[in-house]
């Protein structure tokens, strides 16, 4: 799975599955469910922590499910493997504003719905009006009230699939909306500086907190376990230095929650997703 996860750990998965269409889709998870195999969904890997050991089951990756429709009012259509940002370019050069704080974070939309992306000021979940959800082998199209978006949370979890989502922009000027992203892409390149192959942010914000300062009031910036290590730039960045196991990041991630529940009485919870086996069983 190193070769599917941004931060380029993880061990080997049984199965990896990439479904040509929504028809494929249904039909491979007839046959995992038949054959009572387990499996769980990748979107861009951004947000993902894979242990050595890898997955006992299967990988459905989404990647060839980007299909991107522009209708008329505003309304976009976005199957789950369209890259976040090639929906927000594109969005933004029709004059559709709505997602343009967005812009630089990675990812799917896929994934931008399930954990519901965000930054300070506005969240995927604001713009999706509906989704396609597969559930139980069966698919159904879920409103925003039914996707009960939170903070980096929806009402996803395990054993479903979010195969589009349903968007509503408003009317802006594309000159203008194309000057934020390139402005967004600059802030978040100047303030998101990182040494390696990396997650993104690591920790959740506490309520009334930020985490990385946190972090940083810590003293764990630049804190290192074997190959993983605190970035110098953005405490709530955990960098792979080039040879880093993913038990080198969890073990990093538990340093960092005992070290800052220590100093500030706060204990940070991982926004990234943690799966897969501890031990390297396949080699």
């Amino acid at each position: 799975m190193s070769r599917h996860t941004s931060w380029r750990v993880g061990g080997n998965a049984d199965v990896y599955l990439v479904p040509a269409d929504r028809e494929d889709l249904l039909a491979a998870l007839s046959v995992l469910e038949k054959e009572a195999i387990p499996w769980m969904v990748l979107g861009g890997g951004s947000n993902l922590l894979v242990r050595d050991g890898g997955i006992r089951g299967a990988v459905i990756d989404t990647a060839a499910l980007n299909r991107l429709e522009f209708l008329s009012g505003g309304e976009v259509r976005a199957e789950a493997g369209v890259v976040l940002g090639q929906l927000i370019e594109e969005a933004a050069r029709r004059g559709l504003a709505g997602l343009e704080l967005l812009y630089g974070i990675p990812g799917t939309v896929g994934g931008a719905l399930a954990m519901n992306a965000g930054v300070p000021g506005r969240e995927f979940g604001e713009r999706v009006e509906s989704a396609l959800i597969v559930e139980g082998g069966t698919m159904s199209r879920w409103d925003r009230q039914r996707l009960r978006f939170g903070y980096r949370r929806s009402a996803l979890t395990s054993g479903m699939i979010a195969v589009e989502a349903r968007l509503l922009f408003s009317p802006g000027e594309s000159e203008a909306l194309q000057t934020v992203l390139r402005e967004r892409l600059a802030y978040r390149r100047r303030t998101q500086k990182v040494e390696g192959a990396n997650a993104g942010s690591v920790f959740r914000n506490p309520p009334g907190a930020k985490a990385w300062e946190l972090i940083e009031e810590a003293g764990l910036k630049g804190a290192s376990v074997g190959g993983a290590q605190v970035s110098r730039f953005h405490a709530n960045f955990i960098v792979n230095q080039g040879k880093a196991q993913a038990e080198d990041i969890l073990a990093l991630i538990q340093r960092i929650q005992k070290e800052v529940e220590s100093s500030s009485g706060i204990r940070l919870e991982p926004e990234v997703k943690i799966v897969g086996e501890n031990t390297a069983l396949n080699g």
